[in-house]
């Protein structure tokens, strides 16, 4: 309706317009706070690759340990919410021989198609990529750019929520229980899911990597905390695809869960143009009804869908 776009669009305003006072109005007070750049892990081919990060003052959060009490998990949940992330912001990024620039939107994000000269070997090689703040060149992110080896037999794309991580999706009290008051030491996988997905990256052969994506609604906030967990529970590594909790121009809230997940996935498949790919999820929230529509876009290329019934009710 068009009084919800107006509605919208003065909303998304506001909050741009807050955003960049307050960044303005902390630089002119003198504000001195550490800057964090957060590198997401990038995917591509040999010919097109695509970068993605964040610039945000380090709230900082340290690494979860065993000794945390549930107040240590709090806080730290509360300091990943309290993001005041950096605006306009120029960044150099350095990839093997390149380093192009680029500048953060509204919200601190970055991201960069990056056609890399010369071309990167069609394999599965992790390549680093160094951010570098130019007004604090000391200031730098890490990450990494995942290329999939030439002879990948397939892709794989799993939602996180009660498919690797037990999250109770369908029960917001218990979801507020772990995401508050837990971190990636006391969060749990499911069982058997690390020999699961590590059986899928190598393959039927087992001399692969076959690439692992995760596509998920959590908040880009807990990237750290899911990647952390990742590595915990020696779950393959890949790229994690998450969402952005503000006000869009268009509509009053941000991207639905739907509509996420959806393009994100038509993302990975358009882009891993020649591989067929197996679709993971889980009942609660939306996966076989946004499968189910990629099947159609896209006929011959999903070699297998499997969904974890996450339903209370008994089975017969």
């Amino acid at each position: 309706m068009e009084w919800k776009q107006k509605l919208a669009q003065l909303g998304y305003q506001a909050e741009t317009r807050f955003d960049d006072l307050r960044y303005q109005l902390h630089k002119r007070l003198g504000g001195t706070e550490k800057v964090q750049i957060v590198v997401y892990r990038g995917h591509g081919t040999s010919e097109k690759l695509y970068l993605r990060g964040r610039v945000l003052e380090d709230k900082g959060i340290l690494p979860a340990s065993d000794n945390d009490t549930m107040w240590d998990n709090l806080l730290s949940v509360y300091r990943r919410f309290d993001s005041d992330e950096l605006p306009g912001t120029l960044l150099q990024i350095h990839l093997a021989d390149q380093a192009v620039e680029t500048v953060t939107d509204e919200e601190g994000y970055f991201f960069l198609e990056l056609t890399p000269t010369p071309r990167l070997a069609p394999a599965h090689h992790p390549y680093t990529a160094t951010v570098a703040l130019l007004e604090q060149p000391e200031v730098r992110g890490v990450g990494e750019v995942i290329v999939p080896p030439a002879n990948a037999q397939f892709g794989v794309i799993s939602d996180v929520d009660d498919t690797i991580l037990q999250t109770f999706a369908t029960n917001l009290l218990k979801v507020a229980q772990l995401t508050f008051l837990h971190n990636a030491r006391t969060r749990l996988p499911f069982p058997g899911v690390a020999a699961f997905y590590q059986a899928l990256q190598r393959g039927a052969r087992g001399d692969t990597s076959n690439p692992i994506f995760y596509v998920s609604s959590s908040p880009w906030n807990l990237y750290d905390l899911l990647t952390d967990f990742m590595a915990l529970n020696e779950i393959p590594a890949g790229p994690i695809f998450l969402r952005d909790l503000g006000l869009d121009a268009d509509k009053l809230f941000a991207k639905d869960h739907h509509t996420h997940k959806l393009g994100q996935i038509r993302h990975i498949l358009q882009t891993h143009a020649t591989l067929p790919f197996i679709l993971i999820g889980d009942s609660g929230q939306q996966d076989p009804e946004i499968y189910r529509e990629v099947v159609a876009a896209f006929p011959g290329r999903i070699a297998a869908i499997y969904i974890r019934d996450v339903s209370e009710a008994e089975r017969d």
